[in-house]
């Protein structure tokens, strides 16, 4: 069995996504305990952690291609994830089943996990060194 490594970039993103989840969700827990709206947010987190995924799976794989193929594979993809998240929240607002407004915050934590990133990076180095023994 072949073991594969997770891309450390893509591992970053996602655990600054989980890490935005878990933040908002005690926050929101201390506001309020309407439990549609801790659904919604799982739902935008599971959506975003889905999303980086799909968006480096896509990335990869239009970096092998030529150009003009790569842009319309990369499009393609792009706005193949933009519907799957208007779908989700069209959904989310008819069955009522969970809040799309925190779906929709949830999925914006792809965006701020890309925003930490740096910090993200900086701090698993840290951590990495010093658990290697060495100087940081």
């Amino acid at each position: 069995m072949m073991k594969r490594k997770i891309d450390p970039t893509l591992f970053e993103l996602c655990l600054g996504i989980a890490a935005y989840g878990v933040i908002f969700e005690i926050v929101l827990l201390c506001i309020s305990r309407e439990i549609s709206y801790s659904l919604g947010l799982l739902t935008g987190v599971a959506l975003a952690l889905a999303g980086a995924v799909h968006m480096w799976w896509s990335i990869n794989r239009g970096l092998d291609l030529p150009e003009k193929a790569a842009v319309k594979s990369l499009s393609i993809h792009n706005i193949t994830r933009y519907f799957i998240l208007a779908a989700v929240l069209a959904v989310l607002a008819v069955t009522k089943f969970a809040n799309p407004i925190f779906a929709f915050a949830g999925y914006m934590g792809m965006k701020v996990s890309a925003y930490c990133n740096p910090f993200i990076h900086r701090l698993l180095i840290k951590k990495k060194e010093n658990s290697d023994g060495s100087i940081v």
